[in-house]
């Protein structure tokens, strides 16, 4: 089996440090394979805030696959944002807007969905499907695959129909190619599902994993949070952790089970 810790909107700028360090130290504890993190390591992509984000990540046991968020993106620096927007983020995070890791029970494949254009909004490049399906077609039919990005895929978004979105097409597409599991932030809102529930798409059913904030005080009614996933060939058990401000520790909020089957992932009712 193995484990990975799934963080999103981590938002360095507007952070709870007495959060951040106990998440850093319970995940050390916790020792995970595998890191994702979904975006939005800052608020407002500022260098003091990319050095805090960088100083965290490197508390953390790697492998990380890391992807930038729209909050990565400078907002008032409008040279910045248009003519460099991820500067900073290469600068301090990562070169890599597509990293992968993988053996022969899990790949982690990331995925920038950021756009200079929009102040909020983002989605899977359609362009991107096609190089993506060939990648999770060259790795083990055994393995567990899971896609890392920001956005949520799929969304419904300035009312357009979901059919009619070219994210919602790449959902299924990927899905289709042997994508196993989605994990994304932006919400600030927990959230964990399957495809056809969430998207109402048809076909090889999918997991779907939204992740809270991890260690921000930009909170949604929900309090700070990160997801624990326990990953097997045909099973996988997701975890939602969640902050305990009387305490003072991250506890285990709820847990979903989900089987492999021959149309996808399925899940189960304990």
């Amino acid at each position: 089996m193995k484990t990975l810790v799934h963080l999103s909107d981590l938002h360095f700028g507007r952070v709870d440090q007495t959060v951040a360090d106990a998440l850093a130290e319970l995940i050390a504890r916790l020792g995970p394979q595998v890191v994702a993190v979904s975006g939005d390591l800052t608020q407002r992509a500022r260098r003091s805030q990319f050095r805090e984000a960088r100083r965290f990540l490197d508390l953390l046991p790697g492998p990380r696959i890391v992807v930038p968020g729209n909050h990565d993106i400078p907002l008032f620096n409008l040279p910045a944002r248009f003519l460099d927007p991820l500067g900073g983020y290469r600068r301090y995070i990562t070169t890599n807007l597509q990293p992968v890791h993988a053996d022969t029970e899990i790949a982690v494949l990331g995925l920038n969905t950021t756009r200079a254009t929009s102040l909020k909004g983002g989605a899977v490049q359609y362009d991107d499907v096609p190089s993506m399906c060939e990648v999770l077609g060259r790795l083990s039919a055994d393995a567990v695959k899971v896609i890392v990005g920001h956005h949520p895929f799929g969304e419904r978004h300035h009312g357009a129909a979901l059919e009619e979105r070219p994210d919602a097409r790449a959902i299924a597409q990927l899905a289709r190619a042997g994508a196993d599991v989605f994990l994304t932030g932006h919400r600030h809102l927990s959230y964990t599902g399957h495809t056809a529930d969430r998207y109402d798409i048809s076909g090889r059913a999918a997991i779907v994993v939204e992740a809270g904030t991890a260690t921000s005080t930009r909170r949604r009614g929900e309090a700070n949070a990160f997801n624990l996933l326990h990953i097997d060939p045909g099973r996988v058990l997701v975890e939602r952790f969640e902050w305990q401000p009387v305490s003072g520790v991250f506890a285990v909020a709820d847990a979903r089970r989900f089987e492999r089957g021959s149309q996808g992932w399925t899940a189960v009712r304990d």
